[in-house]
């Protein structure tokens, strides 16, 4: 088997344009299987490779105590390299067939506490159009919870920083989202005073954040900042746009909001039937006040 390795890195690396860093570890988890059905078995050929010996592999990852994310990428490396003997009819049957990978470990979201979510929020340097237009970003990510692709999508008619709110997530699934006094403020800064700055003359771009080019943000740049800001502001560990999120919702729920109320704003969808427990008839807007740490 090691002679067809070679072909299949090229073939992962050309055809599928797979990156460096995917590529080592689809082929360090094939480097693992063939060595273990080499000493184990003494194949050498992966035509006398079956189903029988990848459990048996699994079971070796799990016995080796071996992550399950680990575990399922090895099956997901394994099917992939069989699937490319297949097309090059050195084998006839796929060994990995029907060979379940296990659940993901269920970790617990990263949530910040409220003076690191303070410290990321300062750090942006708002004496240029770029820091207060992070800044803006990053009080309304955390202000209402939204995702960064929502985040992005936003056109300038769809925040209102004197009434308090936003309009976000699409035809369908459009909600109307409360924002505190600090997210209005530095969305109302950035919207009159620098994001003209940004934009080239004559342009008629409506997206509410854009970058140096005058044109919407993208994930990647929104990302790049966020994790700039969150270097700046000394905070250990890798954060996400997610992180945000899961913070928003946390800290919420934290101070007495109702777990539904808060699901309701992240835009989960409501199952049929489904009633408030807590909040009753109180609106968004009234629980956002009570409970956002921000919302003053």
């Amino acid at each position: 088997m090691n002679q067809t390795i070679h072909a299949y890195a090229l073939y992962l690396e050309e055809d599928k344009g797979m990156s460096s860093s995917t590529l080592e570890s689809y082929l360090r988890d094939v480097d693992k299987f063939v060595e273990f059905v080499k000493k184990e078995y003494g194949i050498r050929e992966a035509s006398e490779v079956r189903r029988t010996h990848v459990v048996l592999f699994v079971g070796q990852l799990k016995q080796d105590g071996r992550a399950n994310a680990t575990i399922a990428r090895s099956i997901v490396s394994l099917r992939s390299y069989f699937h490319f003997l297949m097309r090059r009819g050195e084998i006839v049957q796929d060994p990995t067939f029907d060979v379940e990978a296990p659940k993901a470990d269920k970790t617990p979201p990263q949530v910040l506490t409220i003076s690191e979510i303070e410290l990321l929020l300062a750090s942006p340097d708002v004496s240029s159009p770029q820091g207060v237009r992070d800044r803006a970003m990053l009080e309304l990510l955390y202000a209402t919870g939204i995702r960064v692709s929502e985040l992005i999508a936003l056109d300038v008619r769809d925040v209102q920083p004197g009434m308090r709110f936003i309009r976000c997530g699409g035809a369908g699934k459009e909600r109307i989202l409360p924002i505190g006094a600090p997210a209005a403020h530095w969305a109302s800064v950035y919207i009159d005073e620098f994001r003209q700055q940004l934009l080239k003359a004559g342009t008629d771009e409506q997206a509410l954040f854009v970058n140096v080019s005058g044109r919407r943000l993208t994930r990647q740049g929104f990302w790049k900042l966020l994790k700039k800001s969150a270097v700046d502001a000394g905070i250990s560990g890798e954060i996400t746009p997610h992180t945000l999120r899961h913070s928003f919702a946390a800290h919420l729920i934290a101070n007495g909001a109702d777990t539904r109320a808060v699901q309701d704003m992240l835009g989960h969808v409501e199952q049929p039937g489904q009633q408030y427990s807590q909040h009753g008839r109180k609106t968004m807007k009234e629980i956002y006040e009570t409970h956002h740490p921000r919302a003053k």
